[in-house]
């Protein structure tokens, strides 16, 4: 199985190879559209500022492939929120394949919403083995509110999209990799797909 991970240069890449690495998996990082299209299975990793990642998405003419691949895709914190419409991040159109909007926190609460928090409303595949509550671990000042293409969710103080999916296409705002067991055994999950 040929797995990779998309590097655009805005991404927690190293975190994420090192957690597949754990699970057995020798992945390969690029932004190459050809190595990308022949994988199994595509991570997309993500950590920063809306607009200048969708920028280095652009310069590697991402934004125009990853819309078309067909296999198993994850999208990883900032990696979710890049693969929805828009985000109030920067005003930013972002790739548009989850048709779900990015919104910041309004809240009375710290942002961003750092560290351990549980899923719930879990379902699906991606979180086959998952004990409702089950904790992961977050780091974001934006979020996608709950839709339909919802398979967790999680609060601050109010419920928001822990992870999405829509066709071929998953994202999960948490850090899978940072997340321990449970972070592991989702990743397992999505290479199972």
């Amino acid at each position: 199985m040929k797995t990779v991970i998309v590097d655009y240069k805005a991404g927690n890449v190293q975190s994420v190879l090192f957690a597949l690495e754990r699970l057995g998996v020798n992945a390969t990082v690029t932004c190459d559209a050809e190595e990308i299209k022949s994988a199994d299975k595509v991570i997309f990793p993500g950590v920063g500022e809306a607009s200048s990642a969708m920028r280095a998405l652009k310069a590697h003419n991402l934004d125009k492939l990853l819309p078309t691949l067909t296999q198993p895709f994850l999208g990883v914190c900032l990696g979710m929120q890049l693969l929805c419409q828009h985000s109030e991040e920067g005003d930013t159109e972002m790739l548009g394949i989850i048709p779900v909007p990015v919104k910041r926190f309004k809240i009375d609460l710290k942002v961003p919403h750092m560290g351990w928090n549980n899923l719930h409303h879990l379902k699906g595949d991606l979180f086959a083995g998952i004990q409702e509550d089950e904790y992961a671990y977050f780091v974001h000042s934006f979020y996608a509110p709950v839709t339909e293409f919802t398979i967790a969710q999680s609060s601050y103080p109010e419920p928001f999209s822990a992870a999405l999916q829509y066709k071929n296409f998953y994202a999960v705002q948490f850090h899978t990799e940072k997340s321990g067991a449970p972070g592991a055994h989702i990743l397992q999950n999505f290479l199972n797909l």
